[in-house]
């Protein structure tokens, strides 16, 4: 990770960030539904720029966190940032008693798939046919030159 660049938990107005949930969502339907919920931690460069951020859910009733939507900003990407947000939420969930985290990312985002798989995390299901207009994304989305369809949810034990 960058020097100086620090994770702590957001507690402001998270229409501050909307733009780096941005990054990583495309249905602005679907982020509007889960915005305000769980928790939100940012990473910030010397100067206090947010440069990424992560966010967590807990699951009703059950010893879960499901992170549901992380990015980092690219000049930042392969730095550890990421990392570093992902460990800030395995830190919280442990102190909080949570024994899983789960969260889903596309098929097609090769990096994504490589990079939860580096984290700890494990494949557990692939759910067909989510990212579709019927559920707010665009027509045609295309990633790592493969069209995004089908989910893929991993889980990590903690």
């Amino acid at each position: 990770m960058p020097d100086a660049v620090r994770v702590e938990e957001f507690h402001g107005d998270r229409a501050e960030i909307v733009w780096s949930f941005r990054l990583a969502e495309d249905s602005e339907p679907l982020l509007a539904g889960y915005l305000e919920r769980g928790r939100v931690w940012v990473a910030r460069n010397a100067s206090g720029a947010v440069i990424g951020h992560i966010q967590a859910v807990p699951e009703d009733g059950e010893p879960v966190w499901e992170i549901t939507n992380t990015a980092v900003a690219q000049p930042f990407r392969g730095t550890g940032v990421g990392r570093a947000l992902i460990e800030a939420v395995v830190a919280a969930a442990t102190a909080a008693g949570v024994t899983r985290l789960e969260l889903a990312t596309a098929t097609a985002d090769v990096g994504n798939l490589r990079f939860y798989q580096r984290c700890g995390f494990r494949m557990t299901r692939i759910v067909p046919d989510v990212f579709t207009p019927e559920r707010g994304y665009p027509e045609y989305v295309e990633v790592d030159g493969i069209r995004m369809l089908d989910q893929v949810w991993f889980a990590r034990a903690l």
